[in-house]
């Protein structure tokens, strides 16, 4: 049985992610841990004056966010009726990343899906900050659905990779049984620079061959100023439904989605990102 965590702030964006999860994993037996992080900072003055004296700003907090995850429950419930999933809700009082470090630590969590806000506002940065930081500081892999994304055939998957290392199953199995799942066919796109080529690349080739079936791989060099608009053009033109990457510190996850305008972006994230760690 597989364990996924949704978190959510109840917006719209977290609410599609959860949707999309349970669709995605329709025929897989999982238990979804749906968790909310709670701060001080979200109560302001107003709120303060009318918690009565028997109650904590603490206790008012949880009760409210468990309300909110019940009713987010029942609803997937009436909606799907999927007797191989099973819901539980969590609240926690913390700092959002470690909340999510820690509950997947206890629970053993296999993928973490988390909605985004997309690209809009020229102070924006391409997804919103917990979901970066999320991508960043946790060790878990992490699914990005974007604002309006809706579950659909995945057909067509790509991995993006540097080939900076060779590659251990354990670190991209998430990436092959999605593909299983859905019966995907896989492209690797390998990129390189002049300061960073594809140091690994045989290996990595034998690597996919040896485990993944129908894929292709494709090459190209691109200053790393460019990549983001490589891989962006690389999706459209290839009709791609979901992109998979490799993270660590440092290095690609930080060059592919660095900061640009919003005049500056040629592509905006239309498709799920799969973010896996290599440890």
């Amino acid at each position: 049985m597989k364990t996924i965590l949704l978190p959510t702030d109840f917006s719209k964006n977290s609410i599609n992610a959860i949707n999309y999860a349970v669709k995605l994993l329709a025929h897989e037996s999982c238990n979804f841990y749906i968790l909310n992080v709670q701060k001080a900072s979200s109560f302001i003055s107003d709120d303060l004056m009318t918690v009565s004296s028997s109650a904590t700003i603490y206790a008012t907090l949880v009760d409210a966010a468990k309300a909110s995850i019940k009713n987010i429950i029942s609803q997937i419930e009436k909606n799907n009726k999927n007797k191989k999933h099973r819901f539980h809700s969590i609240v926690d009082y913390d700092n959002f990343v470690d909340a999510i470090n820690q509950t997947s630590k206890i629970y053993n969590v296999d993928l973490i899906v988390m909605g985004t806000k997309g690209a809009s506002g020229l102070s924006k940065v391409l997804f919103g900050s917990n979901t970066v930081r999320v991508m960043q500081r946790c060790k878990i892999p992490v699914l990005a659905i974007p604002h309006g994304c809706e579950f659909k055939s995945l057909d067509n998957l790509a991995f993006a990779t540097t080939n900076s290392k060779k590659f251990e199953l354990e670190e991209i199995e998430i990436l092959r049984e999605i593909m299983i799942m859905n019966k995907s066919s896989l492209q690797i796109y390998h990129l390189g620079d002049q300061n960073h080529f594809v140091y690994e690349t045989d290996e990595n080739i034998n690597f996919f061959n040896q485990n993944f079936s129908q894929l292709k791989h494709e090459f190209v060099d691109t200053p790393k100023e460019d990549m983001f608009n490589v891989v962006s053009d690389y999706i459209k033109k290839n009709n791609i439904d979901m992109l998979a990457i490799m993270n660590k510190k440092h290095s690609f996850l930080e060059r592919l989605f660095a900061t640009h305008s919003v005049e500056k972006l040629a592509f905006k994230m239309e498709i799920p990102l799969l973010v896996m760690q290599q440890q």
